[in-house]
Order: C-alpha cells, then structure tokens, then sequence
C-alpha cells in the first residue's frame, strides 16, 4: 500500500470515528433529556395535586389557566356526547384500545373545555365499531386534573377528522366544531365507570429504560473511540518499534 493509501485511508477511518462518536453521544444525550423531561413532568404533576381542589366557578374565574396545569379539578357541566372522539391506538394496562374524548360544557356558562374521560377496549374485528360507552344526558359532576391536551402519536397525514381519528389538535377541533374550547383539558380520574378505565400511566415509568439506552449509547462512543486509538494510533508507534532489528 502507497503513502497515499495509507494516509487517505487513516482520514477516512477517522472520519467514520469522529461521525460514529458524535452520532451514538448525541443518541445518549437525547436519551438522558428524555429521562429529564419525564421526571420534570412528574414532579410538575405531582406539586400541582397536592394543590386544593378547584370548582367550575373558580376555574371560570382564573386569569391564567396554564398556571391551574395538573392542579384537581371538581367540575360540574353537560356532556356534549355528539362531539365524541375516539382516539386511536392507544394503550392501559399493555392493551391497545381508545381513549374517549368529551367536550363538556360547563354549568353556568357557554364555556367548554375537553375531557379524557377514560381508556376502553377496541374491536380487533371490526376497526370502525364504536364500543360501548355510557355517556349521561343530564349533569354530571367530573373530578380530575387540568392537563394538555392528548398526547399526539406519529401520522402519515394530516389533521384527523371522524370520531375515530389517531390524534386530536386542540386549536383544529376548536375550529371543526365551533365550540369556545378552553385551552386545556381535563384528565378524569376515578374508579372505572361508564365502560371506561382510568388506570393512567404514570409519567415518568420509563425513566429506567431510558438511563439503560443512554448507557449502552455512551458504551457504544467509548469503544469506538477505544478500538480508534488503538489500531489508528497506538499500533501504528508499536509496529514500527517491532520491525526494528536488535543492535
């Protein structure tokens, strides 16, 4: 092999290393943010239900909503049941089944705000079928914590519409119904009730995994940063002292 060999293939293995050490460091940095961000969540979650529980009017009634994020909530209103929303592959328990969305106007007032009323079970048969789900005429009293809206899942398209879609966009379905959403929502909590279960996960399960990938990540930038020194370095200074005859 020529000087020039040599010299253009040492750049070009230095050049795989460099990009492998930044690719898998970059991969456990994003691991260990995520980890971050579920416990941040978790103890954002956790602050705000320790908070005193607030009603309709009091809800109504605060100048900034996003400052009410996770606190408990006791509300009273009417099911808007036409505008029902069946939020695909969505999992509780390890199953696969939807989460049901209700706006609910809230009582005394024109105002709405959405609530995740719980998690039921699909039909694995007939993936248009609507399971059954009690939803009251009357008023009812809901109990539960402000929170975002849904968590949104990757889509090929754009904003779903129809009562089974796979994501919902709050400003979008404001929109689609013509309803004075609030820009929250609500999480109900409870015992099961009305077909749905309410066995939310919690935040921050996961964390671990994420630690584990982000170890395995850094181990991977190591070694290849290990199995770069020595073959591109070190065995480059040890070859030649070998081929040295003895004086």
């Amino acid at each position: 092999m020529t000087a020039n060999h040599s010299l253009l293939r040492f750049w070009l293995l230095s050049l795989c290393a460099l990009i492998g050490i930044a690719v898998t460091s970059s991969l456990g940095r994003w691991q260990l943010s995520r980890a971050a961000q579920k416990e941040t969540l978790q103890r954002q979650i956790q602050q705000g239900e320790i908070r005193e529980t607030i009603d309709t009017q009091e809800l109504l009634a605060t100048q900034s909503i996003a400052a009410e994020m996770y606190r408990p909530v006791t509300l009273r209103g009417t099911w808007l049941a036409r505008y029902t929303v069946f939020l695909d592959n969505r999992e509780m328990d390890e199953k696969a089944g939807f989460f049901v969305v209700t706006p609910l106007r809230l009582e005394h007032s024109d105002t709405v705000i959405l609530v995740q009323r719980g998690w039921v079970l699909r039909n694995f048969l007939d993936r248009t079928a609507l399971p059954e789900v009690d939803t009251p005429a009357g008023p009812v009293q809901v109990s539960g914590r402000i929170a975002p809206p849904p968590s949104k899942l990757f889509e090929f398209k754009g904003p779903d519409t129809g009562v089974i879609r796979q994501n919902l966009d709050l400003p979008q379905f404001r929109v689609e119904t013509g309803l004075p959403l609030l820009g929250v929502t609500v999480l109900q909590t409870g015992a099961p009730s009305e077909g749905l279960q309410r066995n939310w996960p919690v935040v921050n399960s996961g964390v671990e995994t994420n630690y584990g990938y982000a170890f395995q990540w850094f181990a991977m930038s190591g070694l290849i940063a290990i199995l770069y020194v020595w073959f591109q370095i070190v065995r480059r200074f040890i070859a030649p002292a070998r081929q040295q005859p003895p004086a």
